[in-house]
């Protein structure tokens, strides 16, 4: 009766080692052996051993802390945002890529149109600034940057009538004016505009100059068609224009716009 209690007991702790060992690794004991890695003929180390070396994968275990049973969805989570980054960089790659390529495009058309430009404007003011001081030489010079011209800056060399070439700074307040007209002629003679304004350029010159000023201007406006609009106090200017335009005070306070055809004006004066 003894060993019968005695077999059934060990029955039934055989049934609860074997239940606690499918609830820990899913597996039945006779399969412990492959999960440890150790072959069937292989004699176990001993107990103390085997407790030794469980008690330190339990504190190993510990020390890492709780397990993040979400790891595995997290994983790809992460995965797939790195996924999508990459790609949004190769987007950005190429399209810096495609920036750039566009960018050294219009670089080479624009300095391919600035020297272009520079020099039909180059050809006009030589022209101009010898109209202007009757005689003498001017040019432009591309300077700090020779290789590049996007890069580089502009310097007026010019030498009007026994003088010496000079940058514009050294030239007289008068000379500094016929060389500015002549630049901005140059340039409008490059790319016509239908309208100018020029607010008391006449100022610094004197009569003989002023006398060349309007010659030109007349002259530039037939052949561009463009409307010149002077603002001047000079009266040599005022006797060159077609119309004048002025504000009279005829009465205190009172300020009255007047307008003068001076051709019509001419046509009446010589008809009377």
């Amino acid at each position: 009766a003894r060993t019968e209690a005695e077999n059934e007991a060990s029955i039934r702790n055989r049934d609860a080692e074997t239940q606690r060992i499918f609830e820990a690794f899913s597996i039945a004991p006779n399969g412990c052996l492959g999960l440890a890695e150790r072959d069937d003929n292989e004699p176990l180390p001993p107990r103390a051993t085997i407790e030794q070396h469980l008690s330190k994968l339990k504190a190993d275990r510990d020390r890492l802390g709780g397990v993040n049973l979400a790891a595995d969805d997290d994983l790809k989570t992460i995965a797939d945002e790195v996924s999508r980054i990459n790609e949004e960089r190769s987007d950005v790659e190429e399209g810096v890529a495609k920036l750039r390529s566009a960018i050294q495009q219009l670089n080479r058309e624009g300095r391919k149109r600035l020297v272009q430009a520079f020099e039909s404007v180059d050809a006009h003011f030589q022209k101009l600034f010898a109209v202007l001081f009757n005689g003498g030489e001017a040019r432009l010079q591309l300077i700090e940057s020779s290789e590049d011209p996007l890069q580089g800056g502009l310097e007026i060399i010019a030498r009007p009538p026994g003088k010496k070439p000079a940058t514009l700074s050294l030239l007289s307040g008068g000379e500094q004016t016929l060389t500015a007209l002549s630049l901005i002629f140059a340039v409008f003679l490059t790319n016509p505009s239908p309208i100018c304004v020029l607010d008391e350029v006449d100022a610094p010159l004197d009569d003989a100059n002023v006398e060349r000023f309007c010659t030109m201007m007349e002259k530039m406006a037939a052949d561009t068609e463009t409307r010149f609009l002077v603002i001047t106090h000079h009266p040599m200017t005022m006797t060159r224009m077609n119309r004048l335009f002025g504000v009279t005070m005829a009465e205190k306070g009172v300020s009255q716009l007047v307008s003068v055809d001076l051709e019509t004006a001419q046509g009446f004066r010589e008809a009377s």
